[in-house]
């Protein structure tokens, strides 16, 4: 008995540039430029990518808009802005559109990197080669350099729940001027 196909082996399926387009289109948004990058090899014609684009964008089903609203809702539980800057830099988006998709995520900064320093580690470093591993870590993620000495040290906390002297770990911590946190030994 026998199952499936029998007349020979699976011939590949040769999409249409509508096809392919359409394919890539259903997994994720694309900005205009990444869609027209992974079409381009697969079009005989210039014409007839720009009018396959141009088409898609007057249905509705392609938008640099919605794709970089995508991309920010995606990747700002996990990252900061200066990654997703980057991020959508690589979609080949406008630079005004990039700058509307990141105003929001400036004011969010301290909560978001807090939230990933929480989920990493959970508990202020003892060591200088500690905390420089969980600054590495966070710099690295695309927080910029003052969010991440804030939550380092202890203060991003202490400004989430604005409660200043807060036991944290081993140490309270008080704030002297905006550029550095004293630490104390915590009262008993």
């Amino acid at each position: 008995m026998t199952f499936g196909r029998t007349n020979g082996p699976a011939r590949p399926v040769t999409l249409s540039l509508r096809g392919r387009a359409l394919r890539l289109l259903s997994q994720r948004e694309h900005s205009r430029a990444e869609l027209a990058t992974k079409l381009r090899p697969h079009c005989e014609a210039a014409d007839e990518l720009d009018d396959l684009l141009a088409d898609l964008e007057a249905k509705g089903w392609l938008d640099d808009k919605r794709a970089s609203d995508s991309l920010v809702h995606r990747k700002s539980g996990r990252f900061g802005a200066a990654r997703i800057k980057q991020d959508l830099q690589a979609k080949g988006l406008s630079p005004d559109l990039i700058a509307s998709a990141l105003e929001g995520l400036q004011a969010s900064e301290a909560g978001r990197a807090l939230s990933v320093w929480q989920k990493k580690f959970g508990m202020l470093a003892e060591t200088p080669a500690g905390r420089a591993k969980q600054m590495r870590f966070l710099l690295a993620r695309g927080f910029s350099a003052g969010v991440v000495g804030r939550v380092v040290s202890g203060r991003a906390v202490e400004d989430e729940a604005n409660v200043p002297g807060e036991r944290l770990g081993r140490a309270s911590f008080t704030e002297g001027d905006d550029s550095a946190a004293v630490p104390h030994a915590a009262e008993d």
